[in-house]
């Protein structure tokens, strides 16, 4: 697995803006391209990927994102990311997601994500 890759995931735990941009902007090109279940649209370059990160970091406050699986066929690589924190009802919760995503050199470059594996529950 690219550490791209997981550096960018674990921006997401970060409420501080200036940290989290930080660990973005390391991990990503200018131009990154990125969607999910969430983004009615593609999210596009890294101060609209730093605000769309953030507002999962404040309303999942103290949650992580971690990449827990990795594979890489033809210069795409399938991220199992497992989303984890204190429920509402005090309870640890993990809410898995699988994204696909290219790179350009060593950094993120577009990314999709999906709500859970697609594996049937």
């Amino acid at each position: 697995m690219s550490d791209s890759i997981a550096t960018f995931f674990d921006a997401w735990q970060f409420e501080d803006a200036e940290l989290r941009l930080s660990k973005i902007s390391s991990s990503v090109v200018e131009t990154i391209r990125y969607d999910d279940p969430r983004t009615p649209e593609t999210v596009n370059g890294i101060a609209a990927l730093n605000s769309y990160v953030g507002m999962f970091s404040a309303n999942a406050p103290s949650w992580s994102a971690k990449v827990i699986k990795s594979d890489t066929i033809a210069d795409v690589t399938r991220v199992t990311v497992a989303f984890s924190g204190m429920g509402p009802d005090g309870s640890e919760q993990v809410q898995l997601g699988q994204y696909f995503v290219e790179k350009d050199g060593d950094l993120v470059s577009r990314m999709v994500g999906f709500v859970g594996t697609g594996e049937q529950s």
